[in-house]
């Protein structure tokens, strides 16, 4: 059995050099998976933050505050409160918003194509290993 490893080149300055590429950025933004989902959850158009909440299964009152804080202050979503009794709260996408979750819509494009290899490797990767090497 012939086992193949890629090699890695350590990188000084990370994997563009000097600049991260903005990679940091992204994961600053959507490196929870909270955020991925609210941002996923809002591309379908208009919540308010209750109905967030039971879109998302398993997010709690406060991570969601939480999370929708962090995409406000990223300028990823618009939060409208509306002057009626009780007060009615409202979130959407802002165009940044969107065009990340056009982003993310891709990368599950990708995850879909890519689903049988990848389970493949890992099945192969598996079967490569010693049992006891947990």
């Amino acid at each position: 059995m012939t086992v193949t490893h890629t090699a890695v080149t350590p990188q000084v300055n990370g994997p563009c050099g000097d600049d991260d590429c903005g990679i940091r950025d992204v994961l600053d933004r959507i490196g929870d998976k909270w955020s991925v989902l609210v941002v996923v959850e809002l591309a379908k158009g208009v919540r308010r933050f209750r109905e967030l909440q039971r879109a998302i299964p398993g997010i709690s009152q406060r991570m969601l505050t939480v999370t929708t804080r962090r995409l406000l202050r990223d300028g990823l979503v618009h939060r409208t409160v509306r002057p009626t009794i009780p007060p009615r709260t409202e979130y959407r996408l802002t165009p940044t918003g969107e065009s990340l979750a056009g982003a993310i819509a891709d990368l599950a494009d990708w995850s879909r194509t890519h689903k049988a290899a990848i389970t493949a490797a890992r099945a192969r990767w598996d079967a490569q290993q010693p049992e006891d090497a947990a």
